[in-house]
């Protein structure tokens, strides 16, 4: 008798133990909707820089506007999930912080023409730039995801922007992702989703060749930004620079 009030009072701690547990992830789970939410929201709204030049401004804006509303819910999240806990929690909001670090990017380099960093992102949103195993902290691969996600939206922002008669923006853009292929190239990755998300990378970097490429031999580009013709200063030129 004595024995089987032992196994109920463990038993007891138990369950109390998988409520609290159950408890928690209903909340981390409350908190990662409405922050997803949002995060399509932002998705929506950055849409209209694919139909007019003029429309991004406005839409970069309100989509800083929705940033603070998105910090505050990071807030939450990191107020609900205990400091030893992150990776216990982690694929709750993966793959909504990817695509927060891609949409904080895309708007940081409509503004200025440069890559965000990772302490930038991690400032927007509210949490900790610093890797570590305690505590809650933007995870160095999913920034990475997040840039190449840019890299693909770039991509699609080059061939719309030459619909729309802007010859400019296509050669940014070829000039930033080629930069950042090449900062990728640098790292050691492993077979991972990380691993197959950049294999994507050298196929948005062939359509935005290909769409400079259209421009150069159609005489769209400023003569000084089209590819040198065969021989001459030209030629010469292109061969100091290698």
């Amino acid at each position: 008798m004595a024995e089987n009030l032992k196994l109920k009072a463990i038993f007891s701690e138990f369950q109390k133990s998988l409520d609290t547990e159950q408890e928690r992830r209903e909340i981390i789970r409350t908190i990662c909707r409405e922050i997803d939410q949002l995060s399509r929201e932002i998705t929506t709204i950055l849409q209209a820089i694919h139909h007019s030049e003029q429309a991004i401004p406005q839409a970069c804006l309100k989509a800083r506007e929705l940033f603070a509303k998105t910090n505050e819910g990071y807030q939450k999240l990191v107020a609900a999930v205990p400091p030893t806990d992150y990776y216990k929690y982690q694929d709750h909001w993966r793959f909504t912080t990817q695509r927060y670090c891609f949409l904080v990017a895309l708007v940081i380099w409509l503004e200025t023409g440069i890559m965000a960093t990772h302490a930038t992102i991690a400032e927007v949103l509210g949490i900790s730039a610093v890797e570590s195993k305690i505590g809650f902290h933007l995870d160095i691969e999913d920034y990475l995801v997040g840039i190449l996600q840019l890299c693909s939206e770039l991509s699609r922002l080059a061939v719309n922007a030459v619909t729309r008669g802007d010859y400019n923006t296509p050669q940014q853009i070829s000039k930033f992702v080629l930069e950042v292929n090449a900062g990728f190239r640098l790292l050691n990755l492993k077979n991972d989703h990380l691993r197959k998300r950049f294999d994507v990378l050298k196929y948005d970097v062939k359509k935005i060749e290909e769409v400079v490429y259209d421009l150069s031999i159609r005489g769209l580009l400023p003569r000084t930004e089209a590819a040198p013709e065969a021989g001459g200063a030209g030629a010469e030129a292109a061969g100091n620079e290698v």
